[in-house]
């Protein structure tokens, strides 16, 4: 009878202890707040990390650089990791806004291909940022209804895809497709190549539905737009495998911009090792060749291949003729300025 007293108060204690021990493990649970492009890691691989580290990541998701920068930029945001592309890690940097970081906590780092490192020119020393991904925007066609076309920046001048096509709602991203188209450097500083480029971009306005950046993949997916500059990364995840013949990513040939979105933490982020455990599982070249298929992209991890399953829609190698997009400085006014102009 003692012995089935003892029992029961032994089992009682140890109930009472695990209740304690999973309320107390529940309020304890991190959170990871994340500001990204949408779309651009695979539900799977955030609830792989969830899991591993038993905690919740909140992902919200911005359209544009500008946009990012504006929300970061006025303060509160909460969050601890956002995924900005080179230019605006410069400007994040110059305006005190980004952790310097332990690299040491990063071990994964080593996978990073030395021809990725090299292009950061905006953190050349990989001080405050880590690459993501280094890829290119161009056209994506649906063949369905464009049977024939050059692959060229000149398709947004034809009159019969009027309505059909659109521009991406970011400044630098269009301007670098009408500089290329000109002949002239994506980080051009030269007023009357600019302006050249602004007259181009108002002849491609009067041909398209709009600048987007948000819905375009979708669109042209279901066949409301036909022609679209944008992220092929954004579209071919959405398109269905039986589908996948009548579409078609073009790197024009006058060549486009380049771009390297990178993983930075910011200066108040909350959860800041957590945030090194989130860069640091990202870099393992696994999840990595998980990432790059699931964007149909080149991965920026040397190991990464080893594990990929799809075939990229273009290589590391196709980029020859792209310029990645510099911080300009107070330069960027003439842009500003310009843009204003085109979007009234």
């Amino acid at each position: 009878m003692v012995v089935k007293k003892l029992f029961v108060t032994i089992i009682v204690f140890l109930g009472i202890f695990g209740l304690i021990a999973l309320s107390s493990c529940g309020k304890g649970k991190s959170t990871l707040r994340i500001y990204n492009w949408a779309d651009y890691i695979p539900q799977e691989v955030i609830e792989k990390f969830e899991k591993e580290y038993n905690c919740k990541v909140i992902y919200d998701a911005f359209a544009s650089n500008e946009e990012m920068y504006a929300k970061i930029k006025s303060g509160g945001s909460g969050y601890d990791i956002v995924f900005p592309s080179g230019d605006h890690v410069k400007m994040m940097i110059l305006a005190g806004l980004l952790e310097k970081l332990d690299l040491s906590k990063i071990p994964n780092f080593k996978y990073l291909d030395e021809l990725v490192l090299s292009k950061t020119t905006y953190d050349p020393n990989h001080e405050y940022s880590v690459p993501y991904l280094m890829g290119t925007t161009g056209i994506i066609v649906n063949k369905k209804y464009v049977k024939d076309f050059e692959r060229s920046w000149s398709i947004f001048e034809r009159k019969d895809l009027a309505g059909k096509m659109t521009l991406l709602d970011d400044m630098r991203e269009v301007f670098g497709a009408a500089l290329k188209y000109l002949g002239y450097s994506v980080n051009t500083t030269n007023s009357e190549e600019i302006q050249k480029a602004k007259e181009l971009i108002l002849k491609w306005k009067e041909n398209i539905a709009k600048f987007d950046a948000a819905n375009y993949a979708q669109g042209i997916v279901n066949g409301e737009f036909w022609v679209v500059h944008g992220y092929p990364e954004n579209v071919f995840q959405l398109i269905p495998e039986e589908e996948l013949e009548n579409f078609e990513f073009v790197i024009p040939e006058e060549g486009s911009t380049l771009w390297i979105d990178s993983m930075v933490i910011l200066k108040d982020a909350k959860n800041k090792e957590l945030a090194y455990k989130f860069i640091d599982f990202i870099l393992r070249p696994e999840i990595a060749a998980e990432i790059a298929d699931f964007l149909y992209m080149p991965s920026p991890n040397k190991e990464a291949k080893k594990y990929r399953k799809m075939k990229p829609l273009y290589e590391i190698s196709d980029l020859q003729n792209c310029e990645i997009i510099d911080y300009l400085g107070d330069k960027i006014d003439l842009y500003n300025k310009a843009w204003e102009e085109i979007i009234k």
